[in-house]
């Protein structure tokens, strides 16, 4: 199974931490933030992992290379110029994706059985699936409301008590999704999740466990002690 990892990002909001290395290299307890997610992907039967890299990109290649030292194909979509954005991001890596692929934030370590979501999305004639997660506010503004196996409404404008779940980050498409995704220009992943939805093909996968992320000061804190506490073990 194939992961693109958005990891292009200027993760801004972690001053200092991130002014000259990429998020992704963030260390915690000795090791770059990445190295955790991809023996978390490996263990999960993904063995073919595209990068979508910008800002100090290159040192993420530098240090991972073709991803043979984790079991794990590794292949990188550099962004030229201009931030694209993941939605961007995603339509810039095509050539390299397979037809079904997951993508995931190269900020966000999550506790899912990839091989259950693949199998619940064969199931389906659908072209995308979000996975998402009970929030009820506590990680973040909750932002996802479904109805049956899909998602419904993506975004915060809804009524409140409709919106209990939050996007996991973790996506599995189609690459004919990538048909709706305009070449060349800056993009979110959302703008695609919109039009997914109006026309009935993002399917919801809910998780069951939550989910960690290294975007803020406060989330990097959290795991690291949630990393700290599995070495003391």
């Amino acid at each position: 199974m194939q992961a693109v990892i958005f990891a292009g990002g200027l993760a801004t909001r972690l001053g200092e931490v991130t002014r000259k290395i990429p998020k992704s290299m963030v260390t915690i307890a000795g090791r770059p933030f990445l190295e955790y997610q991809l023996e978390f992907l490996k263990e999960n039967r993904i063995d073919d992992v595209v990068l979508c890299v910008g800002h100090l990109g290159e040192q993420i290649e530098s240090y991972f290379g073709d991803g043979s030292k984790y079991g794990i194909r590794m292949r990188y979509s550099y962004e030229q110029g201009q931030l694209l954005g993941t939605g961007g991001a995603l339509k810039n890596s095509a050539a390299l994706l397979d037809d079904v692929f997951f993508t995931l934030y190269g900020d966000s370590y999550v506790s899912l059985d990839f091989p259950a979501v693949m199998s619940f999305f064969r199931k389906f004639d659908k072209l995308a699936l979000m996975t998402i997660f009970k929030n009820y506010g506590r990680y973040d503004k909750s932002n996802i409301a479904v109805g049956g196996d899909l998602v419904r409404q993506y975004g915060s404008a809804g009524p409140e008590k409709e919106l209990i779940y939050i996007d996991y980050g973790v996506s599995l498409f189609r690459k004919e999704a990538l048909d709706m995704v305009p070449a060349g220009v800056p993009s979110a992943l959302g703008d695609l999740f919109h039009q997914l939805i109006e026309n009935k093909q993002l399917l919801a996968y809910e998780a069951d466990q939550r989910f960690y992320q290294i975007g803020s000061h406060e989330g990097l804190q959290e795991f690291r002690e949630l990393i700290e506490g599995k070495m003391k073990k």
